[in-house]
């Protein structure tokens, strides 16, 4: 029976260049957007009004993508405009996830060699994915709506003024409103966390899966889970994207009410 290596929270350190730790998780990056530069490189060279198979199969998921985002935006001009960063999530986490799978990707160690790990088991990264995430929902906020627009959704200091004049009712419902405000900056908070945590969890859990699965038993018995994983993948990196796309959607429309103004 092989010895069982659980992944620990931390990704391992393979090597340090000067005080920069490289740790199997940012191998597993690099080889995903290495990946990527050379798909789209070869594209893009050999595009053409009479598409080959990789084109014609680049155009179909590009279609079905547009088709999916466009019932979230309900605008094809805003998938157009938030397709770059969505589909850019929506692609690395799948190949990430899925290069967790390859042989000698996994979090399973052999002798003293090292071994890859998927990128989307480190919480750095996928901190950095939600924070990224939210961050674009409000700077396309801001373009789109304008600053004050955007911000006094969060900030409704301008209705407490307004109601001193209307009387105590008035009043009352410009301090809730104010109040709720300051809630959905919480939430805000909530959304980067939310976000992290759920593909964190999710692909670590499968990675400890396969590990004590592939150690306990023979080779052919974790194919099941493994073909599991390979969907799990696939929902993380969509459910990761649609979010993404609803907070783009949600931040670019204007505040209720502005139309009065």
């Amino acid at each position: 029976m092989a010895e069982i290596h659980i992944p620990t929270l931390a990704p391992e350190v393979l090597a340090h260049v000067g005080p920069v730790a490289i740790t199997n998780t940012m191998v597993n990056t690099w080889l995903a957007l290495v990946i990527f530069a050379v798909l789209g490189v070869i594209i893009t060279r050999q595009a053409s009004l009479r598409p080959g198979k990789l084109q014609n199969g680049a155009e179909y998921i590009l279609e079905q993508l547009l088709g999916y985002f466009d019932q979230v935006t309900g605008d094809p001009a805003k998938t157009r405009r938030f397709l770059p960063l969505v589909g850019s999530i929506f692609f690395f986490i799948l190949l990430s996830n899925w290069l967790g799978l390859l042989p000698g990707t996994g979090s399973l160690s052999y002798g003293h060699s090292f071994v890859l790990r998927p990128a989307n088991t480190d919480l750095n990264l996928t901190l950095a994915m939600a924070l990224t995430s939210v961050a674009a929902s409000h700077l396309f906020g801001f373009i789109t709506v304008g600053f004050f627009s955007h911000a006094g959704k969060f900030f409704q200091i301008k209705g407490i003024f307004r109601s001193l004049t209307k009387g105590p009712v008035a009043i009352f419902t410009a301090v809730i409103e104010f109040m709720v405000g300051l809630i959905e900056i919480v939430s805000e908070a909530a959304k980067v966390l939310s976000l992290s945590l759920r593909l964190f969890g999710n692909i670590f859990a499968g990675e400890v899966l396969i590990s004590v699965i592939s150690a306990l038993v023979t080779a052919l018995v974790p194919t099941p889970f493994m073909l599991l994983e390979l969907l799990v993948g696939l929902i993380q990196a969509s459910v990761f994207a649609m979010l993404t796309l609803v907070y783009l959607t949600v931040a670019s429309e204007a505040p209720h009410g502005s139309e009065e103004h």
